[in-house]
């Protein structure tokens, strides 16, 4: 595991997208020489890489530092092999509504711990600002914002159930399901991990 300076390296890419080594040398408070032996560091452990992008007009092409897989596999995904391996013994063995039945028995759960949680938020602001709270506990890395046309967006830069997911799109409907539920608002997921985004990011309009 990197050391603690270069933790934070990490933790910008996942969190805010790739970056230039200047903006990640501001951020960490050092030069873009140090910064650039730390980036160097990494790449030599496998976990970041740059990556190249098309000039804007005639400036010359610039370079983005990226986690690469093993980058991202630094943050939990909630024992990934485990969670597959039992998914897909629980279908072999009892079939796939035995799936669902676990599904809407955690989203049910779900959904009642958060509606408990957002007693005494009685605006659609407040609720976005706990449930992300409460997904930031869960070890989804959340954040939200006000856009300038007065809908919302709740991101989570780490899905630590992702394997899970990925071998069963029903986690991510029972999610969204939930999220409409106890926001009670449109909310509509624009970014999706197990699809290849970096995060996973949801529109949210209306009470």
């Amino acid at each position: 595991m990197p050391h603690a300076p270069l933790n934070r390296v990490l933790l910008m890419l996942k969190t805010e997208g790739p970056q230039p080594t200047a903006t990640l040398a501001t951020a960490l408070g050092i030069t873009g020489e140090a910064a650039r032996q730390q980036l160097a560091r990494l790449a030599q452990e496998g976990v970041v890489e740059s990556v190249g992008e098309p000039a804007v007009g005639r400036g010359r092409p610039r370079q983005r530092w990226h986690l690469t897989a093993a980058g991202h596999a630094h943050f939990p995904d909630g024992h990934a092999a485990l969670a597959t391996a039992l998914l897909s013994t629980l279908v072999a063995q009892l079939g796939p509504a035995a799936l669902d039945t676990v599904i809407a028995a955690r989203e049910a759960e779900t959904l009642d711990r958060y509606k408990n949680e957002m007693i005494g938020a009685p605006d659609l602001a407040d609720r976005i600002r706990r449930l992300a709270t409460i997904r930031t506990a869960e070890g989804y890395m959340a954040d939200n914002w006000r856009q300038p046309d007065g809908s919302w967006m709740l991101v989570e830069n780490h899905c630590p159930i992702c394997a899970a997911a990925s071998a069963c799109a029903g986690f991510c409907r029972s999610e969204l399901e939930t999220f409409r539920a106890v926001l009670g608002a449109r909310v509509e997921r624009v970014d999706h991990i197990p699809q290849g985004a970096r995060r996973c990011a949801y529109r949210i309009t209306g009470d």
